[in-house]
């Protein structure tokens, strides 16, 4: 069965904040424990055949080898009835209290066991994200401040960095270990620095090198000289690096790219940076992602408020598929697209660092289950394209499985990898 992936998302965030750290549930926050039932349900009357999906890290693993799998079991269960096909986000930029945070190097390990357990549990899931936006969570953990062990510093980000990528890995391994078809879908921020003036175009350079470096390690692209003494400077040593390049999975996976217009960032000469809008915009950033890793590629997040006209959204939405479609035509092989979430979120705005409780109109539907004009014009665009991307995806052929089905013997997944770009390759 190959299906072009339009695909939503109800997300599963969990970061603590503060010095207490208190916990940011985004589900408890955007009413889904509470209208699970009815949040599935609106996915199918939108027509989407596909959600980026998971239960909540900090209840589920309770303890190591512990799992309570209570709230999966109905819901999993329930997307299954419906025949939703889940892209399972199993850590969503936060761990359980009793896990610390992402500088404990016990986390890797610990987490890959998780992750099959949960494979082994739910044998019919085939697509998983296993960690979600890799260098996001790093930087806002390790370098910002922001989230978990709140540190400001580059061994912070090196740290957070590596063990969230090797327990991506790991993770991996262990659901192949379970489901030898499973594909994965690495949900990554695209990011690009611009230089301000011609005083931090150094800066700048080196930030576009980083922004890489989730990815890098992850399909065991080897990295720059630069970048080398960075990370080994940093805390990274020269075994756990060299794991990288020996354990990668890159011909089992989807590159997802996130765009936002938070994505681009302009330096200024005092070596800060903040956001700067669309500049480049998603085809020319995603471009270069493909050039670098010759990966199939998946549009995995993006939204924008709705705005006063209520149109605001919805052009948003046309203007990322038309970057879509311009890269379908310039021959790189998209695979799936997503409007990100299914519902508004809360505190979105502050990057979940404050408990405001602020509604931001960001959904396919607001937090009454009421539909938004995205989400009509979503649901319009499906019903337009469904029936003519999978006639047009000659390059790649995704095999992807029935949720009825689960895995047939034998069965494995072939090469993902889509023919190199110009770049170089691990």
């Amino acid at each position: 069965m190959t299906h072009f992936m339009f695909a939503t998302g109800i997300e599963n965030s969990a970061p603590t904040i503060g010095e207490n750290r208190e916990r940011v549930d985004e589900m408890a926050k955007c009413g889904h424990y509470a209208h699970w039932r009815r949040d599935l349900e609106l996915v199918t009357e939108l027509g989407i055949p596909f959600l980026r999906y998971g239960p909540p890290l900090h209840t589920s693993f309770t303890a190591p080898g512990r799992y309570d799998w209570s709230f999966a079991d109905e819901t999993f269960a329930e997307l299954r009835r419906l025949r939703i096909t889940p892209i399972v986000d199993l850590c969503h930029f936060g761990v359980p209290d009793w896990l610390g945070d992402f500088q404990n190097p016990d986390f890797p390990e610990l987490f890959a066991a998780y992750a099959g357990a949960f494979a082994r549990r739910f044998p019919w899931v085939q697509l998983y994200t296993p960690v979600n936006e890799m260098f996001v969570c790093a930087m806002f953990s390790g370098k910002y401040g922001w989230w978990n062990e709140r540190l400001r510093t580059d061994r912070g980000f090196v740290t957070a960095l590596k063990h969230l990528v090797k327990a991506n890995v790991l993770a991996m391994h262990a659901i192949l270990a379970a489901r030898p078809d499973a594909i994965f879908i690495q949900s990554e921020s695209s990011e690009y620095f611009h230089a301000e003036t011609p005083a931090s175009a150094e800066l700048a350079g080196f930030l576009n090198d980083v922004r890489f470096l989730s990815l890098d390690l992850n399909y065991g692209h080897r990295v720059d000289s630069e970048m080398y003494e960075y990370l080994l400077g940093n805390g990274m040593t020269r075994e756990e690096y060299r794991f990288f390049l020996m354990h990668n999975l890159k011909h089992h996976c989807i590159m997802g790219n996130d765009y936002y217009a938070t994505n681009e960032h302009r330096v200024t000469a005092d070596g800060t940076w903040k956001f700067c809008g669309e500049v480049f915009g998603y085809a020319l950033i995603t471009q270069q992602y493909f050039d670098r890793y010759g990966l199939p590629v998946m549009h995995t997040e993006t939204n924008l408020w709705q705005g006063e006209s209520g149109q605001e959204a919805v052009n948003w939405l046309y203007k990322e598929w038309a970057n879509l479609t311009r890269l379908r035509q310039n021959g790189v092989p998209i695979v799936g697209f997503t409007w990100y979430s299914l519902t508004d979120q809360v505190d979105w705005d502050t990057a979940l660092c404050e408990q405001s409780g602020r509604v931001n109109p960001l959904g396919l539907f607001d937090l009454e289950r009421n539909i938004r004009p995205v989400g009509e014009a979503y649901r319009q665009l499906i019903r337009d394209w469904r029936e003519v991307l999978p006639m047009q995806s000659a390059a790649l052929t995704v095999p992807l499985a029935r949720v009825d089905e689960g895995p047939a013997e034998g069965r494995r997944a072939p090469s993902l990898l889509a023919h190199p770009g110009p770049g170089k390759h691990a």
